[in-house]
């Protein structure tokens, strides 16, 4: 009886070990896909703003404190934030699917498109503000027309 349910304990925590590691795995590989994909940037990026914004609330506060709050944030936010996405990210992509991703961003393509991508997306955030207008001026003149 003791040896059975050794043997059990056994089975049950190489499992548990192989899933730990397996989840250990996943939160690399996703940090690396963020990290090759500009994605982490674009995050950092967020970080220092939103780290100006308070240096403008606590003005009498030293630039070393600044400095230190900023490495340390830049940091374990972007550890915290992934460990965070490793479920949503887990329910959708393997870890295969994310190394293929990570693949394709070390390509040359991928590259381009990563160092294009917040480029192109300030562009188009214009842009789509522009037709998001003209698309309500439309939506209302046709309200009008109907005599709402």
């Amino acid at each position: 009886m003791i040896k059975k349910f050794f043997a059990i304990a056994v089975f049950i925590l190489a499992g548990m070990t192989a899933i730990g590691q397996e989840g250990c795995d996943y939160s690399k590989t996703l940090k690396k896909m963020f990290e090759v994909s500009g994605t982490e940037a674009s995050y950092q990026t967020a970080i220092k703003q939103m780290i100006s914004m308070f240096k403008h609330q606590y003005p009498n506060v030293g630039t070393k404190v600044w400095t230190e709050l900023e490495k340390e944030f830049l940091k374990t936010s972007m550890d915290e934030l992934t460990e965070m996405l490793v479920p949503v990210y887990s329910k959708y992509m393997s870890i295969a699917d994310l190394q293929d991703i990570i693949k394709f961003y070390e390509s040359p393509a991928g590259l381009k498109f990563a160092e294009s991508t917040p480029l192109i997306m300030e562009e188009s955030m214009q842009i789509g503000q522009a037709w998001g207008m003209k698309l309500g001026q439309e939506f209302t003149k046709r309200m009008e027309e109907k005599g709402y």
